[in-house]
């Protein structure tokens, strides 16, 4: 297991911004003196990552050029990946490019964004391959999001565990215990309410966090409350596609009608999981009208 690094961590305050999704925080508090090569590089990643978030695809890929490290032309690659469907496959070859040089392969920040890219395009073994070494809070992190996805909760508990041994208090430790509370159900869902329930008592009130509080209400029947924080994260970000997402099943519960929320998911984010389904399932029944008409 990697040591704890010794020392106050320079990148304390802009991790924990983009951890919970301060995303515009993280960015202006971002010019920190006197910072290490390695950290610099990391703080720049930091930042194009939160770019990323906002949906900033095309500054990344105009900042970032060929002269620069290699884990910031892994976030590039991140970028182009999201930016355009007709990008995707020149960035995956590039990346596996990139993992499959000796030299650098093994970088924690590339293997991170491999993990991610191959966790979009649903090839959880393939992002297994690249982070299931862990050897970062990060990838730990990124491990139990990829176990869920498979419904392996008993693999993420494993990962947890490892992160909470490292410590117990991170950010990321602390949001990983939070999904696979979620995950678990039952009695766990007043855990992970709780959990992004301090997170908002100590941190600045981010969507990502009036999301997690709203899931749990949803979980426990409560779509009231779950509506008025999806409508509080709304605010803070309107094209957020986990809120549009979280919004059309909690209007469904509540007997209103979510077609705008739907519309603006089906027009922002077409690749979204709810907007597969619901076109799935649109098809299925205008081919069902078919049949007896």
């Amino acid at each position: 297991m990697a040591a704890v690094a010794a020392g106050p961590d320079p990148l304390f305050n802009l991790r924990n911004n983009f951890y919970l999704g301060a995303y515009q925080a993280a960015i202006n508090n971002s010019e920190l003196p006197n910072l290490s090569p390695d950290d610099a590089v990391e703080r720049d990643c930091l930042v194009f990552r939160s770019y990323i978030a906002l949906g900033s695809y095309q500054l990344v890929i105009n900042e970032i050029d060929a002269s620069a490290a290699t884990p910031l032309q892994a976030v590039k690659l991140l970028a182009l990946y999201l930016s355009s469907p007709d990008y995707r496959e020149s960035a995956i070859s590039t990346l596996k490019e990139l993992l499959a040089d000796p030299g650098i392969g093994n970088n924690p920040i590339l293997r991170l964004i491999a993990g991610t890219v191959f966790m979009h395009e649903q090839d959880y073994n393939e992002a297994l391959k690249h982070t299931n070494a862990g050897g970062t809070m990060d990838l730990n992190a990124l491990n139990i999001q990829i176990f869920l996805k498979m419904h392996r909760s008993d693999y993420a508990e494993r990962h947890l565990r490892v992160m909470q041994q490292v410590d117990e208090d991170h950010t990321l430790t602390q949001l990983a215990n939070a999904w696979l509370n979620l995950a678990v159900g039952g009695s766990k869902i007043q855990e992970a309410y709780l959990i992004f329930q301090d997170f908002s008592e100590k941190s600045q009130v981010t969507s990502l966090i009036l999301n997690g509080k709203a899931v749990c209400c949803m979980h426990m029947g409560n779509f009231d409350e779950a509506e008025s924080l999806l409508v509080e994260a709304l605010t803070k970000d309107a094209k957020d596609p986990e809120t549009l997402a979280n919004l059309v099943v909690c209007y469904l519960h509540l007997g209103k009608s979510p077609s705008r929320f739907l519309s603006q998911l089906k027009l922002g984010h077409p690749d979204h999981v709810l907007v597969k389904r619901a076109t799935a399932a649109e098809e299925g029944f205008d081919r069902a009208i078919q049949s007896v008409a």
